[in-house]
């Protein structure tokens, strides 16, 4: 059965039932989980799915929300940023930095409607950012994005050398998060490594977008990974003139690290050299160039524990 007209996820509506039990030999039904505090909406939602077919569990926190999904493996996660104990930007970095979760799709569902957030949800790895209220139209079309995002993704395969150019904010963000997600699964990173240098990728990526390309769209950001038999290399070059590394603008400095904080809050800017900062603690080593516009970073494999020597 499906709804005629367009309703809002804020709204109520009438019970028509769950999708009638699929006979023998059926295919499998979609799952959904639902990431959502507030039961209400939940349960909404829940009603919603289940009129195109989707069997949806419900988590009311996010940390729950993190189980269940490594549990069930759910074809889609629709999540609320607003959560008790963790925040849903937090759970779905958490998920793009499991193996066990890392593919699978991610739509938010908030009321949070700046630029700022949106932006944030992109960088930690969302397929899909809708404002509450929202549509049914809207809500499936999202979440077939999603899952076609995983389709896709599972037909890739990478090895050797990759070199990406990626141009505007929106687009980097959501495409650097594709690459990684490849990157990752070519290689024998394990679950914290992965997730170690997904954050130290997007840090510099973001320093090239607004240090070195001044966010300008016809500036590209170029990426370029290798894979190396004990680590992986990734290189990310801005088309900026580069800066000295002694002298950074509004830079953290070593004995007041949150100098220029509340100046570059008000402006709306990161703290300049904070992103450094992180990824120096995130990689192996981390190099730039002579003109400081390329940054090279180095993460080497887990090595496996030594065999027992045999002396008791």
């Amino acid at each position: 059965m499906t709804p005629t007209g367009d309703f809002s996820a804020s709204g109520t509506i009438e019970r028509q039932g769950r999708a009638p039990a699929q006979p023998a030999g059926a295919s499998k039904m979609a799952t959904a989980l639902i990431v959502e505090d507030h039961p209400e909406q939940a349960r909404l939602v829940e009603r919603i799915l289940a009129l195109r077919g989707y069997d949806a569990f419900i988590a009311e926190d996010g940390e729950t929300g993190l189980l269940m999904a490594r549990r069930h493996q759910p074809d889609v996660v629709l999540l609320d940023l607003m959560l008790p104990d963790v925040n849903g930007f937090d759970v779905c970095r958490r998920l793009r930095s499991d193996r066990a979760t890392m593919l699978t799709p991610v739509v938010m569902l908030t009321a949070l409607d700046d630029r700022q957030h949106r932006m944030h949800g992109f960088r930690v790895g969302a397929n899909a950012y809708l404002t509450k209220p929202y549509g049914v139209d809207e809500l499936f079309d999202a979440i077939a994005a999603a899952r076609a995002w995983r389709e896709s993704m599972q037909r890739q395969a990478l090895q050797g050398e990759i070199h990406v150019e990626l141009d505007s904010e929106v687009t980097l963000l959501k495409d650097l998060n594709d690459f990684l997600m490849n990157v990752c699964r070519a290689t024998p990173l394990s679950n914290d490594q992965v997730m170690q240098i997904r954050q130290a990728v997007m840090e510099m990526a973001q320093n090239a977008i607004e240090w070195g390309n001044q966010h300008r769209s016809d500036r590209l950001v170029e990426i370029t990974y290798r894979v190396h038999s004990d680590g992986l290399e990734i290189v990310i070059r801005d088309q900026g003139s580069g800066f000295d590394r002694d002298a950074l603008p509004h830079a953290a400095a070593p004995d007041d690290p949150f100098t220029h904080l509340d100046v570059r809050d008000k402006l709306g800017l990161r703290a300049g050299g904070f992103g450094m900062l992180i990824c120096q603690g995130m990689v192996d080593e981390m190099r730039y160039n002579r003109a400081g516009n390329e940054v090279t970073l180095l993460k080497r494999y887990a090595q496996p524990d030594p065999p027992p020597s045999g002396d008791e």
